[in-house]
């Protein structure tokens, strides 16, 4: 792989230095003009950033953050600003996130205190900048998110499962992907 890069950018060069400006032209990378793209992205334990993949009319990476509407960090915020390699863009969570947070685990295990919890609904994109300057359109994220729950070590519950909102999972595992189409204005 390394080897056809090397060949590759020679040519390019070896074009350029010979007055054949073509080549060089053609080794620019293209504007994205849209079309389909698909994500993929690890959800981390606490939620508020990860490592991302974009492919197909947006092909890059980087991570991704969670934020509120004013683009400032937040765990629970509702948007999700995508930092690329390419630029940036933001997407509106807002009806996964309460989709996410209202919906019981698909299967829980009372003896193994584990479960899975997936949620699916559209996104939205907007408030691109550099290649990424006028993006809209929307992407149908899934998220499916494992865990192991610790047991309650001492009181009236002491051997069941701790559900509490405050519990942290003794193991977790989280993943999100989406497929749909976007657009550069």
């Amino acid at each position: 792989m390394r080897i056809s890069k090397l060949i590759a950018v020679a040519a390019v060069l070896g074009s350029v230095l010979v007055g054949n400006s073509a080549a060089f032209a053609a080794a620019a990378p293209a504007a994205p003009s849209g079309g389909t793209t698909k994500i993929y992205a690890v959800l981390p334990g606490n939620g508020t950033t990860g490592p991302i993949l974009f492919i197909g009319a947006v092909a890059d990476f980087g991570k991704y953050m969670s934020v509120d509407k004013n683009g400032k960090l937040d765990p629970n915020g509702n948007y999700v600003k995508m930092v690329l390699q390419k630029g940036t863009f933001e997407v509106n969570s807002t009806a996964l996130n309460a989709k996410a947070s209202s919906d019981k685990p698909a299967f829980f295990d009372q003896a193994t205190c584990s479960a899975v919890i997936s949620v699916s609904d559209p996104v939205t994109l907007l408030a691109g900048t550099r290649s990424y300057a006028g993006i809209t359109g929307t992407i149908n994220v899934s998220e499916t998110y494992a865990f192991i729950l610790p047991r309650y070590t001492s009181g009236a519950d002491k051997g069941q499962c701790n559900l509490s909102n405050s519990a942290q999972t003794t193991a977790d595992y989280g993943t999100i992907t989406g497929s749909g189409t976007v657009h550069f204005s």
